[in-house]
């Protein structure tokens, strides 16, 4: 009977060691960061740079000219910082659900790694390619239209225009914590509808709605989220 009881309470709690900081502290602040870093993205977009009514390339090149250092900051923070900050919450929930769900938490983890690596690229692509892109406007404005062609469906490809990847990975956490019967009910059923959301961007007629579903909703998951796993901190710490 012992044995069974312990083996009950390892399949239920997450590894939290003593001390403010540990891997679920990290992770709650983690997805905090997560959710902050898309309304900046967001704001700065749609409000600082009004991008969604540039829609000539000819504009759009003219327009990163005129913001490159803003622009690169933005990107560097909504690309590379975001992609970093992900793989501490994707090992944050490791972590909290492998022993209720092993193998579809082997599954999720590899997919938000993957998804991480993938950002990460997107926005070091976004960053060479804009440099290069001024450079190139100075002295041959078409040239620099036609770079601009090429380069933006490989950033969208890799971390914008297409949000499967991460889509899966909200997708199996939130189905592997219903099973597991950890972190949140409403949060998990949540969870689905947002990687849903993320999996019906990859068809062509539903990408824009689709994505734009994804990343609105993802906020409100990711904050959801960060109070779950900061809770369940202070919890173990007391």
């Amino acid at each position: 009977m012992a044995s069974a009881s312990s083996t009950a309470i390892e399949r239920t709690e997450p590894s939290v060691k003593p001390g403010r900081w540990n891997l679920q502290t990290v992770g709650g602040l983690a997805a905090l960061t997560e959710a902050a870093i898309y309304v900046a993205g967001i704001a700065y977009f749609l409000i600082i740079l009004d991008y969604a009514n540039v829609t000539a390339p000819r504009q759009q090149v003219e327009l990163f000219v005129a913001n490159q250092t803003s622009l690169y900051a933005v990107s560097l923070l909504i690309y590379v910082v975001f992609g970093i900050v992900l793989i501490a919450l994707v090992l944050a929930l490791h972590d909290r659900l492998r022993s209720g769900s092993p193998s579809l938490m082997q599954a999720a983890t590899a997919f938000g790694l993957i998804w991480a690596g993938l950002v990460i690229a997107s926005g070091m692509i976004a960053n060479i390619g804009t440099a290069t892109i001024v450079d190139l406007y100075a002295t041959d404005p078409s040239q620099a239209t036609t770079t601009w062609l090429a380069i933006n469906p490989v950033v969208e490809g890799l971390g914008g225009g297409n949000e499967v990847v991460g889509g899966i990975w909200t997708l199996l956490v939130s189905v592997a914590a219903l099973r597991a019967g950890m972190l949140h009910r409403a949060l998990n059923y949540f969870g689905v509808i947002v990687g849903m959301a993320g999996i019906l961007s990859a068809i062509p007629a539903l990408g824009e709605i689709g994505g734009g579903i994804f990343g609105l909703t993802q906020i409100v998951w990711f904050v959801g989220l960060g109070i779950v796993l900061l809770q369940t901190s202070r919890r173990k710490m007391k």
